[in-house]
Parts: C-alpha cells; structure tokens; sequence
C-alpha cells in the first residue's frame, strides 16, 4: 500500500473532531453549531474508514455508511429545530432564546 499511513489519518481525524469541538463550544450561531456537529460526526466516520482500510475488516466501511446514514437524519432534524426556533425568537443566536429555559 501506498499513501499516507493510518497515524496520518488519525491525526486529520483528530484536527477535523477537535475543529468541530472549537466551533460547538465558541460559536452562537445555532447553524454554525450544527455545521461543527457534522464536523465532528465526519471525523468519527474517518476513523472508521481509516481502521477498516487498515485492518482489513470491511465491517468498518459498512458501520461507516450507517452512521452516516443516521447523522444525516440528525442534521435533517437540528435545522428543523434551528428554522422552528428562529421563527420563535425571531434570531438565529444560541444565547438570546430564553424560552428554551426550563
């Protein structure tokens, strides 16, 4: 095999999950955060292929494509919520809608 090894993979991995982490925890958009979820969502889908491409179990492709499944579904759902939520509060910022206290 030619190319980049697995600890290459991991790293990017690693840079994309901790990027996403970054903009989860600084941003106030409510898009922005989804966005950062996704993010993170796709660095754990690397790993997967990652292992799977270098342990030779395509198990880990299959699990992959499942989860990516599942996180589209999840994203489908938080942009409905963001669109319900502006519609509500009339803004897209985490911190001005206080009728989600409970």
């Amino acid at each position: 095999m030619t190319g980049p090894g697995l600890t290459a993979y991991l790293i990017v991995a690693a840079v994309m999950f901790a990027l996403g982490l970054y903009g989860v925890l600084s941003r106030r958009n409510l898009v922005a955060i989804v966005v950062s979820v996704e993010l993170m969502a796709n660095a754990a889908n690397l790993n997967l292929v990652a292992f799977s491409r270098f342990g030779g179990h395509p198990q880990g492709e299959a699990f992959a494509l499942f989860a990516l499944a599942l996180t589209v579904a999840e994203v489908v759902v938080g942009l409905a919520l963001v669109v319900l939520a502006s519609r509500v509060s009339g803004t897209l910022e985490a911190d001005a809608m206080s009728e989600l206290k409970g």
